[in-house]
C-alpha cells in the first residue's frame, strides 16, 4: 500500500471533492437535476411501495436519492433483474469512495432515463461515455440497489469499526451445493426494470465504471425474468415449477419496519437491510414427470389457484392443524409452506423478491434454469433459521440445488448531493 498520506486507510475526502470527482473526474456524471426525495407509502390494501415520481410513456420512474430505504426493495417488483457482484481490487479507502460516488451519480441519471455521458465521445476510449444500448427506452421503472459485503469492512480500509453488526458470511446450510464462482462478493448491484435491456445497460455501465476506477472487478452475475408488470393489479408471479411465488410475502409499512429495516445501530445504517442472494437450480425435467397431486403436496398449495390445500382462494390462511379422513395432515409435514410459515417459526418473516433465470442447456442436455432468490431481512439469522429447516425436511429439495450465495448490507438511500455510504466514510 502507498505510504502517501492521502492513500492511508483512514484517509478522508471531502464531500465536495468526491462529488466534483464524480462529475468531472473522467466520468461525465453530473449530480445535478431536479431529483425529488424518494418516498414510501402504505396503500389501502396494506401493500407498501416506493411511489414513482413520474409515470411516462416508458413506464415508471423512481428516484434514487431520498431519505429512507433504497428503491428496489419496497418497490413493486419489475419484470426483469440483472444482478451482479464485485470483488474489491483496491484496499485504498478513497478508491471505494470514488466508486460509490460515481455509481450514485450514474444510477441517479439512469433511473431518470438519462445517459451517463456522451454516446459518441470526442476522445477515443474516453471514460464515462454511455454505451448507448438503452437509448430511446426511457427509464422503464429502473431501480438499482447497491449492497456491501463483509469484505468491504476490512482493517486495510480502516472500516472494520463500521461493519454492520450482523454482517458476516452465511453459515453452511443443509441445502448448500455452492459453486465458488457463484458465491460471495464485496459489492452487489440489483438492477430491476420493466425492460431487460434497460436493466442490462445499467449494470454494464456501472461495471465499466468499476473497472475505470480500478476499485472493483466483476465476480458473478444472473439475469432474471418473469415478474408481472408493476402496478396495483399485479398478480403473484409464478416460478419455473409453475407455482405462485410470494403469496404470503411481507406487506405494509409496519411489517417492513418489524421484519426488514434495521432500526438500531449507527445513523447511516438505519433503514438499511440485509440482502441474501441465492442462485437455486431447478431440476425441471424431474419435476415435469411428477403428478400434479404430488407437486401440490410438495408445496402445500394447488398449482392452478395458488390456494393452500386447506382453502379455495390464494390468500386463504393455511390451516396447518386440519387433518384428512385418514388422519394425516392435509398440508403434509414436509410441505414447503408449512416449513416456511411464520406461524411455525416464531413469527419470523423475510421479504422475498425472487426472479426466474435460465442459462440455456447444461452438459447433460437438460434445461439449466431456476430461481434467483433475493430476500431482505433485518437479521440474516432469520434466513439461516428458515433455510436450515427447509434444507433438512422440505420435499422440494428433491428438485432443487442451491448453487450460488451471497450476503450484503444494503445502506439507506443517499440524499441528493451525497452518495451511497457517505456518512460511513465521514465518521471513519
Amino acid at each position: 500500500m502507498s505510504s502517501d498520506p492521502e492513500h492511508a486507510p483512514n484517509a478522508r475526502l471531502s464531500r465536495r471533492g468526491l462529488l466534483m470527482g464524480a462529475a468531472a473526474g473522467g466520468a461525465g456524471l453530473a449530480m445535478t437535476g431536479p431529483a425529488g426525495a424518494a418516498s414510501t407509502m402504505g396503500t389501502a390494501d396494506g401493500k407498501a411501495m416506493h411511489s414513482p415520481s413520474v409515470v411516462g410513456d416508458h413506464g415508471l420512474q423512481y428516484d434514487f436519492y431520498g431519505k429512507g430505504p433504497q428503491a428496489g426493495i419496497m418497490t413493486p417488483p419489475q419484470r426483469y433483474v440483472f444482478f451482479m457482484t464485485f470483488d474489491l481490487t483496491s484496499s485504498v479507502p478513497r478508491d471505494l469512495q470514488v466508486l460509490l460516488a460515481r455509481w450514485s451519480a450514474a444510477i441517479a441519471q439512469m433511473t431518470k432515463g438519462e445517459t451517463i455521458g456522451q454516446v459518441e465521445p470526442s476522445r477515443p476510449n474516453a471514460a464515462g461515455f454511455d454505451t448507448g444500448e438503452a437509448l430511446g427506452l426511457g427509464s422503464a421503472g429502473l431501480t438499482v440497489t447497491v449492497g456491501m459485503g463483509p469484505g468491504v469492512f476490512s482493517e486495510a480500509r480502516g472500516l472494520q469499526d463500521h461493519r454492520p453488526p450482523l454482517l458476516r458470511p452465511l453459515k453452511h446450510l443443509p441445502s448448500d451445493a455452492l459453486k465458488p464462482e457463484l458465491t460471495g462478493g464485496d459489492l452487489s448491484l440489483q438492477a430491476c426494470a420493466d425492460d431487460p435491456q434497460v436493466a442490462y445497460h445499467a449494470v454494464r455501465d456501472l461495471a465499466r465504471i468499476a473497472k475505470d476506477t480500478g476499485a472493483a472487478a466483476t465476480r458473478w452475475t444472473v439475469m432474471g425474468f418473469g415478474r408481472a408488470s408493476a402496478g396495483k393489479d399485479q398478480q403473484t408471479p409464478r416460478n419455473l415449477l409453475g407455482f405462485k411465488d410470494g403469496t404470503r410475502n411481507v406487506r405494509g409499512a409496519e411489517a417492513f419496519d418489524r421484519h426488514v429495516w434495521v432500526q438500531g445501530g449507527a445513523d447511516w445504517q438505519r433503514h438499511g437491510t440485509y440482502q441474501v442472494v441465492r442462485k437455486i437450480q431447478m431440476h425441471i425435467e424431474n419435476w415435469d414427470t411428477d403428478r400434479i397431486s404430488d407437486q401440490n403436496a410438495v408445496f402445500g398449495r394447488h398449482k392452478l389457484s395458488g390456494a393452500p390445500l386447506t382453502g379455495t382462494q390464494e390468500f386463504d390462511t393455511p390451516d396447518f392443524a386440519r387433518r384428512g379422513p385418514d388422519g394425516a395432515p392435509v398440508i403434509p409435514a414436509t410441505a414447503h409452506i408449512r416449513l416456511a410459515a411464520h406461524e411455525n417459526n416464531g413469527g419470523v418473516q423475510i421479504l422475498r423478491r425472487p426472479f426466474n433465470y435460465t442459462d440455456g442447456i447444461n452438459q447433460f442436455g437438460l434445461l439449466d434454469a431456476g430461481l434467483l432468490f433475493i430476500s431482505y431481512q433485518s437479521d440474516p439469522a432469520h434466513f439461516e433459521m428458515l433455510q436450515t429447516k427447509l434444507g433438512e425436511a422440505d420435499a422440494l429439495n428433491e428438485y432443487i440445488s442451491h448453487i450460488g450465495s451471497g450476503l450484503f448490507f444494503v445502506p439507506p438511500a443517499p440524499e441528493e448531493g451525497s452518495y451511497i455510504g457517505e456518512a460511513m466514510f465521514r465518521s471513519a
